[in-house]
């Protein structure tokens, strides 16, 4: 009776009771996770409705297919007016850390120049090795099951790094579905203040291509 209670007052409340509580995730999950984030996506909508958001192009690559310790993804966001030049190139590995939390470790990738614009360069990408990769200490996103085949979760505290414009480190929040995902960076010094990125929200990256 009182679980009824209980669940009616998150009716009545418009909230979901599923998402009242942590989710477990399963092996299925962390697909799901993976083929939401895989694909093109772009800004372009938002940048239309709101100048203050850049018109920025996102693509995704699955890389290393045949792996056993989760899934690899290489990453490339562009200025949409010069894709050829990404202002970010990364390698995103996915896996499942617990029974609630699913993580996007984040890679830099050593001598970047080699690969950065070269995304549809599928001879490129097979040259790519993990021998190759520097991890990201502390800029991991750390998400949990919100919905189905929805995801939202961010870095950790003051965890991450970051010298950008006087930064002392940054902090991202994502929330992922089938349609796209938001994703929010900002740099915060030593006061706490922030110091660059959005002040409005995230970026809202519409997914354009599986």
């Amino acid at each position: 009776m009182k679980y009824f209670i209980l669940v009616l007052c998150f009716f009545l409340l418009g909230i979901n009771p599923l998402t009242a509580q942590q989710q477990k995730v399963s092996p299925k999950d962390l697909k799901d996770l993976y083929e939401i984030m895989s694909g093109s996506f772009s800004s372009e909508a938002q940048s239309l409705e709101d100048p203050e958001f850049f018109h920025i192009s996102l693509i995704i690559q699955p890389i290393w297919k045949d792996a056993k310790d989760g899934y690899w993804l290489y990453v490339e966001q562009a200025m949409a007016s010069s894709p050829e030049a990404p202002y970010r190139v990364r390698v995103y590995h996915l896996y499942k850390e617990d029974a609630y939390t699913l993580v996007s470790q984040v890679y830099e990738i050593q001598d970047e120049a080699r690969f950065a614009g070269k995304i549809k360069d599928p001879g490129i990408l097979t040259s790519l090795n993990k021998d190759m990769l520097t991890h990201k200490e502390g800029c991991g996103i750390f998400l949990r099951k919100t919905g189905k085949r929805q995801f939202e979760g961010s870095t950790r505290d003051q965890d991450c790094p970051s010298n950008l414009r006087g930064a002392s480190y940054t902090t991202s929040k994502v929330k992922l579905d089938k349609n796209g995902m938001t994703s929010w960076d900002q740099g915060w010094n030593t006061q706490g203040e922030q110091v660059w990125g959005s002040t409005k929200g995230g970026y809202r990256f519409d997914k354009v291509k599986k």
